[in-house]
């Protein structure tokens, strides 16, 4: 998987709520460093995602920039607690696996 086909599976997967194919394109030693939080491996991550997604209701895809293994993803997320929000997420991908968010 070229690394925008990944980070579109990433959101694919995590809009879906299909959270054992999210965990596939997640490296073991992949970290998460953001304003929600930090997470360092797949089962943190997915377990970090899992928690949101009980408010999250879409996480619709704006637009997607790719340069070699990084992947920008702007993107709105629709919640039930609060108005759609702007946000990005910035993606590094390694042989078809996400290594950092």
């Amino acid at each position: 998987m070229t690394p925008e086909e990944t980070v579109r599976t990433y959101f694919d997967s995590w809009n879906a709520k299909d959270f054992d194919r999210l965990q596939q394109i997640l490296a073991d030693d992949v970290t998460f460093q953001g304003p929600l939080g930090q997470a360092n491996g797949a089962q943190e991550c997915r377990k970090g995602i899992e928690g949101l997604s009980a408010i999250v209701t879409d996480a619709k895809v704006r637009h997607r920039f790719v340069d070699g293994p990084d992947v920008l993803t702007w993107f709105e997320l629709h919640t039930t607690q609060a108005p759609p929000l702007q946000t990005a997420n910035w993606s590094h991908v390694v042989d078809g696996e996400v290594t950092r968010i």
